[in-house]
């Protein structure tokens, strides 16, 4: 039987559940990332998602025109 609880809560200091959590699969993957990876290049990949949100959210606010349909 698998607990459920919020992870983002309950484990903010650190995994409550030990062997037990469900998602320690994506922590050694967080791990071996930290891990292999310069600040350097994390940065980069930080600057580029902040770009690419920038640009998405610059794409939805454009203007668009709505036409009466009794003109």
């Amino acid at each position: 039987m698998q607990t459920q609880i919020n992870c983002e809560q309950a484990c903010a200091n650190g995994c409550v559940l030990g062997d037990k959590c469900p998602h320690k699969e994506y922590a050694a993957e967080a791990s071996k990332f930290i891990n292999n990876t310069s600040l350097d290049q994390m940065l980069d990949i930080a600057e580029e998602a902040v770009r690419k949100k920038q640009t998405q959210q610059a794409q939805q606010s454009t203007t668009q025109w709505v036409i009466p349909d009794d003109i």
